[in-house]
């Protein structure tokens, strides 16, 4: 989920729109491709509540790295990707599991044409294994061969009595419905899960994690488990690694492929192109919808300084459907990505090297600055999208100090905020997640700027 979802109760969340449920291209692809793998199906990958397809960039390059061909890889990326409150019930901006359940299924019919597949495997993280469960009870099981289930709150992310149109609630008629029957998986079709053993945010007893603490959710670490299922614990991961992570890689591929993966480790290619969709957050809520007219500049930078080298590499403005690109980069250079977009906040976007090319680097630009922002000199966030931060378990370090604003304990904080005096505009700020590395540079708040140094792992 690539938003805060401390408001899930009202439905926060999302998945990718289709990346092209616009005219080219219809599908999201993945890099470029290795040797073709004919006992793999085809893939598709649907992200979770609030996100987009480019969360599944690091799997994808995983799979190429083993062998599987891009053109048998494709990410969903959801026109609405936010959960309704009340799934009944109209929402702006939002989808109804139906809505999801639709778009998939043009998805997988878009996949099988364009491959020749007869069957495809469904990789989900979070929400994504909701539609993916929707579509093959409703009769989908015959287009799929595998279900992949990262993370997936199978039985809730609460169950109460309350808000009972909630998709998030175990006692709703929709999860009820899915749910129903001795065994809770469609025939047919060969399903696995994968959970944390305890650090997963929406699989917690105690509420307070959904804004209720001391309530019980009537829900435990084993909600992602399935009746009928393959179901496989990968340890002390957190909410989003059950799907990004590299342990979650390799029983995915596993899984699919039925034998083990060569290599975990990303292999890099001699050149890369890189382009996206731009897509925004009109009245604060996040969409996959284009964006017409953005710019998007693309600047290497130095390792140890986040200081341009010479001029933008790539500069290209939006049209209708919202791509950018593509820009031609070296897969040992760091970036930075300058997202301007009409009416948000300039976002510098500093970036480690891009090892393998990639058609979903989509960009969404920063949420507007906060007065408390507005008031400091320069913001620099440290953003980890394919995971959280997970303190005393990680090593997190923004400016050489441990973040305040990330919380102990279960990992719930995917974003921490540094604000610096006027003084310090220009600054290098080193942001360090374990072994990930990003130098980002201090930009002014007073041009309506931000910084944001983006984790690739």
């Amino acid at each position: 989920m690539g938003v805060s979802r401390r408001t899930v109760l009202k439905g926060a969340g999302a998945l990718s729109l289709l990346a092209g449920h616009f005219p080219a291209p219809a599908l999201a692809q993945g890099a470029t491709a290795a040797s073709g793998s004919g006992e793999i199906p085809p893939i598709l990958f649907v992200h979770g509540n609030g996100d987009q397809a480019a969360l599944w960039i690091t799997t994808l390059w995983r799979m190429e790295s083993n062998g599987v061909a891009r053109e048998r890889m494709f990410a969903i990326n959801f026109t609405d990707p936010l959960a309704r409150g009340d799934d009944s019930v109209a929402q702006a901006g939002h989808s109804s599991t139906e809505d999801q359940r639709r778009e998939l299924g043009e998805a997988i019919a878009m996949l099988k044409q364009r491959t020749g597949a007869a069957r495809v495997a469904l990789v989900g993280n979070s929400r994504g294994g909701y539609s993916i469960r929707s579509y093959i009870k409703n009769g989908g099981s015959g287009d799929v061969s595998h279900a992949v289930l990262c993370g997936v709150p199978n039985h809730g992310v609460f169950a109460w009595d309350q808000s009972l149109g909630n998709e998030f609630n175990g006692r709703g008629p929709f999860l009820r419905g899915l749910n129903e029957g001795e065994s809770e998986v469609t025939p047919g079709t060969a399903f696995l899960t994968l959970r944390s053993d305890g650090l997963d945010k929406y699989a917690q007893a105690d509420g307070r994690f959904i804004g209720k603490p001391g309530v019980p959710t009537n829900v435990t670490t084993e909600g992602p488990a399935l009746k009928g299922a393959t179901n496989l614990v990968l340890g002390p991961v957190d909410h989003r690694e059950t799907a990004y992570s590299p342990r979650a890689f390799r029983e995915i591929f596993k899984f699919i492929a039925g034998r083990e993966p060569d290599r975990l480790a990303i292999l890099a290619e001699a050149q890369v192109k890189l382009s996206g969709l731009v897509t925004g957050t009109p009245g604060g809520v996040p969409t996959n919808r284009p964006v017409a007219g953005a710019t998007v500049e693309v600047f290497r930078v130095a390792p140890d300084t986040g200081e341009r080298l010479g001029a933008a590499v790539h500069t290209s403005k939006t049209a209708a459907d919202g791509r950018w690109g593509p820009a031609q980069v070296d897969p040992t250079w760091p970036l930075e990505i300058v997202l301007t977009s009409p009416g948000s906040v300039t976002t510098h976007y500093y970036r480690s090297p891009f090892a393998r090319s990639s058609d979903i680097v989509h960009l969404r630009a920063a949420h507007p600055l906060a007065p408390t922002d507005a008031s400091a000199g320069a913001v620099v966030q440290m953003s980890r999208p394919r995971g959280y931060f997970g303190l005393p378990r990680d090593v997190v370090l923004l400016d050489g100090k441990q973040p305040t604003d990330v919380k102990p304990g279960v990992p719930t904080d995917s974003v921490t905020t540094l604000r610096l005096p006027a003084t310090d505009i220009g600054r290098n700020i080193v942001c360090l997640f374990n072994e990930e590395r990003i130098v980002a540079r201090a930009w002014p708040t007073s041009e309506n700027r931000i910084a944001v140094a983006e984790l690739t792992y």
